[in-house]
């Protein structure tokens, strides 16, 4: 059986390790927090095990003051302050609940790396932020793509803390990582990773169809989503595709995973199979967020334990160019890449592309869900 680690003492990208103890920031200035003031507020996706800590009768109170800095989990009450790119807050069961000024809601902060949308990070005290991702994560935009529209901007109002400390994500997350050098046991199931050439180049559609194949086939199936910004569609999906079990970083206490040290990857990687390998699992497939490019994917992409751990890689593309870009950069990671998939085969010419100049082969997204076309794949 593997050890468990405690997150915190795991070296960090950003500068978190560098801050002081909290304990200045308590004493700064503490409100009560009337609990009916707390279950009107829309909580968030990632926010969503608070539930289970408001069960235990606790007072909760509001921490706030100049001295207050953020840091990535921390859970706080806002208030939307201006609607913009996000106009609904995804709730603990997926449900988007609309969004209007005034509103208060319960989200925690985080970074943010989004090609598509924004790159954000968290700010230094409690002034005007960003509701940067849907499922429930705030932030400062640094950067954004030009054809959306500016973010939601929200006033955080303090962080929310019970007689213990600050409330965090790593707090009350029901799992924890394991040790990233320990090795895990013998025999474990099968594991599948699903890469990409970016964001939306169909990874997360490209899973499900995979899953809803392997079951078909008479294979149990667990999946996983490593890393990536806290949201409920892509584990939602996954379970409605038939996995006995799933989980994403944010049951280990991450609201996304952009800046964490490779360290925190790594363990997360080790971790999300270890949880997901039960003794009736047969295959566990696991999304990697982004493209082969972004740096964390790219750094877990090269680490020795990714091929040590994954046996096999379906590739999503966007266009063929893409495609063999990716099978061949993965490939020469010396990771056994099985098929190609994603955005790319929704166009015939561009998978027919695709299919002239890769070695492997190309299969229509769907098609993934026929038990034959599935099972080929872990031969």
């Amino acid at each position: 059986m593997t050890s468990t680690v405690d997150t915190t003492g795991l070296a960090r990208t950003d500068d978190t390790l560098a801050r002081p103890s909290r304990s200045h920031e308590l004493a700064e200035h503490r409100e009560p927090l009337d609990p009916a003031r707390l279950r009107r507020a829309k909580v968030a996706y990632t926010t969503r095990f608070l539930a289970e800590h408001l069960r235990s009768e606790q007072d909760l109170t509001l921490v706030a003051g100049a001295a207050v800095q953020p840091r990535p989990g921390d859970i706080t009450l806002a208030r939307v302050v201006e609607i913009g790119q996000h106009k609904r807050l995804e709730s603990p069961t997926s449900r988007r609940a609309a969004l209007f000024v005034g509103d208060e809601v319960v989200v925690a902060y985080g970074h943010r790396y989004a090609p598509d949308q924004f790159e954000a990070e968290v700010p230094e005290d409690l002034a005007p932020a960003h509701l940067v991702a849907a499922g429930g994560v705030v932030g400062r935009v640094t950067a954004q793509h030009a054809a959306i529209e500016d973010a939601t901007v929200l006033q955080p109002l303090g962080l929310l803390a019970d007689e213990t400390g600050v409330l965090t994500l790593e707090r009350l997350a029901p799992c924890r990582l394991v040790d990233p050098s320990s090795e895990l046991g013998l025999p474990r199931p099968r594991v599948v990773a699903v890469l990409g050439t970016s964001m939306n180049s169909g990874k997360s559609t490209t899973l499900a169809c995979l899953v809803r194949g392997l079951v078909a086939s008479g294979r149990q199936v667990s999946a996983g989503k490593v890393t990536g910004t806290g949201a409920g569609g892509d584990p939602g999906m996954f379970l409605d595709a038939g996995a006995a079990r799933v989980l994403d970083f944010t049951d280990f206490g991450f609201p996304s995973t952009y800046r964490l040290a490779h360290t925190q990857v790594r363990a997360l990687l080790v971790s999300m199979i270890e949880h997901l390998s039960e003794p009736t699992t047969d295959v566990v497939v696991l999304e990697i967020a982004d493209g082969v490019y972004q740096q964390e994917t790219a750094r877990l992409i090269g680490d020795p334990v990714f091929a040590d751990l994954v046996d096999h890689v379906v590739f999503a593309a966007a266009d063929s160019l893409g495609a063999a870009a990716g099978v061949s950069s993965l490939q020469a990671a010396g990771l056994d890449v099985v098929a190609c998939s994603g955005v790319v085969t929704a166009s015939p010419l561009a998978a027919g592309e695709a299919r002239g100049a890769l070695g492997v082969p190309v299969i229509d997204t769907f098609d993934l869900t026929d038990p034959e076309a599935a099972g080929r794949l872990l031969s």
